[in-house]
């Protein structure tokens, strides 16, 4: 009877301390999240987040339950692992190889070179405030009728530094997914290089953004390594829904889908708001969640109307915007060049938030309105889908 009640002991004792993993689990829709409390309870689970958007809670179970067990809960409709992935892919442009001598020699006796110089670039977009994505797509044309005044977007992503000097005036709040407390400060940089393109003020010093006048919300959902669970993101889509945004950028993508974020997703689409996401920055297929139905996805183009090497393409891709060399602010205070489809999405988040200060009002009229202002720039389809958008076209 000692070893029965010994062994009974020590077997509390190691579940106790047994891994646990967390699981999103998704509920019928006859069956609420309050109900679902003491079922989630009977297996040894602990509910950590409650997502009513996609009435769904996060549950931590010890790693012996079974997806299979959790199935016979009564209230059960999905189960799906809450992976922690890495959501940003950074990259950096390569430049055409040095030419060899050979080259060089018929060039010239070719005629091709030009021998004129001219200040770099970069050093003009920092005389001027405007970066060269956002004089590409003619936002500063647009600006004599709209700014986009007090259209409220969230940057769902790594946060924001509110406190850089082109950032904080147009800065409204936000919230941390991650840890769930309010403090939603940019940890990493992404996320406010994000937010520069969209909405940087207008001052005459660093840089402006397409949209200066829209309201910037930091939707922190990522890391300092630019790694999150899929419940993070979800979340920070149930706060953006909450918090009526109008617009949703995410400059973030991953290899696969799940049925929680695809639903996250769509009842964001049907609380109107609409949602722009990055392509992603593998050279293939487009990455989750641009490639749902219901978002708007954006591929990479450089300077001379290419496609960026990097950019992922298909028949998801919606719109092709600046994305290879793009200066924007950086947390910290300072500024930054990064390149990929990260900075192409904010493009259009900003021409979004222009279109609805302009009058559109729900997601499909606003991605029409951005369909008219757009045109071919010679890609193919699945590289630039309707086109590169023109912002005087967009307001006027």
């Amino acid at each position: 009877m000692k070893k029965i009640i010994v062994s009974m002991v020590v077997m509390f004792a190691l579940s106790q301390f047994a891994s646990a993993s967390q699981k999103i689990v998704m509920l019928k829709p006859d069956k609420t999240i309050k109900m679902s409390i003491d079922q989630v309870s009977s297996l040894g689970g602990k509910i950590v987040r409650q997502i009513p958007l996609i009435n769904a809670v996060v549950v931590e179970f010890p790693d012996y339950v079974k997806d299979s067990e959790i199935y016979t809960l009564g209230v059960v409709d999905k189960v799906e692992e809450d992976k922690y992935i890495k959501w940003i892919e950074e990259t950096s442009f390569k430049s055409n190889p040095l030419p060899t001598v050979e080259n060089v020699i018929e060039k010239l006796n070719n005629g091709e070179y030009n021998f004129s110089f001219e200040t770099p670039r970069i050093y003009s977009e920092r005389a001027t405030e405007l970066p060269w994505g956002v004089k590409k797509v003619n936002a500063s044309a647009a600006w004599d009728y709209t700014q986009g005044d007090g259209v409220k977007v969230a940057v769902i992503d790594t946060g924001i530094d509110y406190n850089h000097p082109d950032l904080k005036p147009n800065y409204y709040g936000g919230y941390n997914a991650v840890k769930q407390n309010n403090d939603p400060l940019d940890d990493h940089g992404h996320g406010t290089h994000v937010s520069g393109t969209i909405a940087a003020v207008k001052d005459s010093k660093g840089v402006v953004g397409v949209a200066p006048k829209v309201k910037l919300y930091s939707v922190k959902v990522l890391d300092s390594n630019g790694s999150g669970q899929y419940s993070w993101i979800i979340d920070g889509i149930q706060w953006a829904v909450d918090n009526k945004m109008q617009v949703i950028n995410m400059s973030l993508g991953g290899p696969s889908g799940s049925d929680a974020l695809k639903a996250a997703v769509e009842a964001a689409y049907k609380a109107g708001i609409t949602i722009v996401c990055a392509a992603g920055n593998d050279s293939g297929p487009v990455n989750y969640p641009a490639k749902y139905d219901k978002t708007i996805a954006v591929s990479a183009s450089d300077r001379n109307n290419k496609i960026a090497y990097f950019s992922s393409r298909g028949p998801e891709i919606d719109f092709i915007a600046p994305g290879v060399s793009i200066y924007s602010t950086y947390k910290g205070g300072v500024y930054k060049i990064l390149s990929g489809t990260s900075m192409a999405s904010p493009h259009v988040a900003g021409l979004a938030g222009l279109a609805i200060s302009s009058g559109a009002k729900t997601p499909q009229e606003v991605k029409e309105a951005l369909k008219k202002a757009a045109s071919s720039i010679g890609l193919s389809a699945n590289e630039e889908g309707n086109g590169f958008i023109d912002a005087l076209k967009l307001v006027k």
